[in-house]
């Protein structure tokens, strides 16, 4: 199934959901889980892993992009050596 391509749009749009549910939700317990945005839908998943979340949803027949957070940090996913 092709889907259409991503776009900076589609960005902000996740990132406006993702900060919103965290404004209206108590997350403190989810520290370190994954979140899967939907900007579409505006729904939000939750696991151990963004390979767990996609698994999940492709059980479920969803198969729509998402974004990816790391609950509690700044980035998901740091790359690089450290010295």
């Amino acid at each position: 199934m092709n889907h259409p391509n991503w776009t900076e749009a589609d960005s902000r749009s996740a990132k406006r959901i993702w900060a919103e549910y965290q404004k209206q939700h108590d997350i403190s317990d989810r520290i370190g889980q994954t979140a899967g945005i939907d900007p579409k839908s505006k729904r939000i998943w939750f696991g151990d892993s963004a390979i767990e979340i996609v698994e999940h949803r492709r059980a479920e027949g969803l198969t729509s992009p998402l974004l990816f957070e790391r609950v509690g940090y700044a980035a998901y996913l740091w790359k690089g050596g450290r010295q």
